[in-house]
């Protein structure tokens, strides 16, 4: 089954993504690896602008995007952008191949891989956050959800995820997230979730003493179990 990317949310994000499909793949020679389309529009507007800020809807261009891959082929689309899944309802809508979700794949790999995490952090765009779009998930499963304060939310998440966008992964971005992520430990997280994609950029498997989840590697993992899946 050929996996569709709905990428550009950044360009860095989509590469990051694409390469952990590759490693979610159990394989052993280029044949073995699945098919992949990508559509990596960097024009579609800035969702959270469209969220928070009464920006361009971007819901045309993800429309569009998704329709593209399904005419190169995609039988399961993956948009690795979390602000984005605010406005997928519409693009599934207007699509017969699934389109996964990546916020729902994280909080499930969250309760059968951290049973014992009540409180979880999380780092995102100030559009997702607003959104409610993790905070919603997790609290159903049962999960407190701390976010930065408006301060470090503006100036530290914000602005290493900018920078990401520009292309700066160095240290003084990862200095930038690692002080909101000591700032949600010291409020009690037990773990933290990168949740906008830029983050997994600048974070390793541990920040501020906690574990990190990957919504892009979950995502990845998901395409990878849909495609291998046996036919219907």
């Amino acid at each position: 089954m050929t996996i569709g990317i709905l990428g550009g949310m950044g360009p860095l994000a989509t590469v990051d993504f694409y390469r952990k499909v590759i490693d979610a793949t159990p394989a052993g020679a280029d044949q073995d690896h699945l098919p992949v389309v990508v559509w990596a529009d960097p024009s579609v507007p800035d969702r959270s602008a469209a969220l928070i800020g009464g920006g361009p809807d971007p819901t045309p261009w993800l429309v569009r995007g998704a329709h593209r891959l399904e005419a190169m082929g995609a039988r399961v689309i993956a948009t690795p952008c979390n602000t984005a899944h605010a406005f997928l309802d519409q693009v599934r809508a207007s699509v017969r191949a699934p389109m996964l979700d990546m916020i729902a794949e994280t909080a499930g790999e969250i309760r059968a891989h951290h049973p014992e995490v009540r409180s979880v952090g999380l780092l995102a765009t100030t559009g997702t956050v607003r959104a409610g779009l993790y905070q919603r998930v997790l609290e159903a499963a049962g999960l407190r959800v701390v976010v930065p304060g408006e301060l470090s939310q503006g100036e530290a998440v914000t602005g290493a995820i900018r920078r990401v966008k520009a292309g700066d992964t160095g240290p003084a971005a990862v200095c930038l997230v690692e002080r909101a992520a000591e700032e949600l430990a010291a409020r009690g997280a037990n773990l933290l979730v990168a949740g906008c994609t830029e983050l997994p950029l600048l974070l390793g498997e541990l920040s501020a003493g906690l574990p990190v989840v990957d919504p892009t590697a979950a995502l990845a993992r998901a395409a990878v179990r849909e495609a291998l899946a046996p036919a219907a």
